[in-house]
């Protein structure tokens, strides 16, 4: 596995920027339907001339814990974007930027240092590989 950073540039940055206010925006979308529901929910229990019987109330009870239960998730979610939007809009540019882990095969041969060939960094700038650091 090899490390994979990206130097913050304002492509990067812009993009990044996009991408987190379009998750934003589907999150806001989904919580406003999960809302819709609930008020749809409560419409048919204020409607109800006869009482609901033990196994409506039910599923209705069940359903209301699922919308609550999204309701929390979509929460969440929406901080969590938010906070990476924030993130992303402290960056400096140039500055290294963590993306994760790549898996990938790599050439070793008898007499190799393994914990050297293990720990490559690839660096990218917009996409284009600009550094690698350690051994291939």
């Amino acid at each position: 596995a090899a490390a994979l950073a990206r130097l913050a540039s304002q492509g990067y940055t812009n993009q990044a920027n996009q991408q987190l206010l379009v998750n934003l925006g589907q999150i806001l979308r989904e919580a406003a339907l999960r809302n819709l529901a609930q008020q749809a929910i409560t419409a048919i229990q204020n409607q109800g001339v006869k009482p609901a019987g033990p196994k409506e109330t039910q599923q209705i009870e069940s359903i209301q814990v699922q919308v609550n239960q999204k309701k929390s998730e979509l929460l969440e979610q929406k901080n969590q974007q938010l906070q990476q939007l924030q993130q992303v809009q402290m960056l400096e540019l140039d500055q290294e930027v963590n993306q994760g882990q790549i898996e990938s095969f790599f050439h070793v041969e008898r007499g190799d240092n393994l914990v050297r060939k293990m720990n490559v960094e690839i660096l990218l700038r917009d996409g284009v590989v600009e550094e690698i650091r350690g051994d291939i």
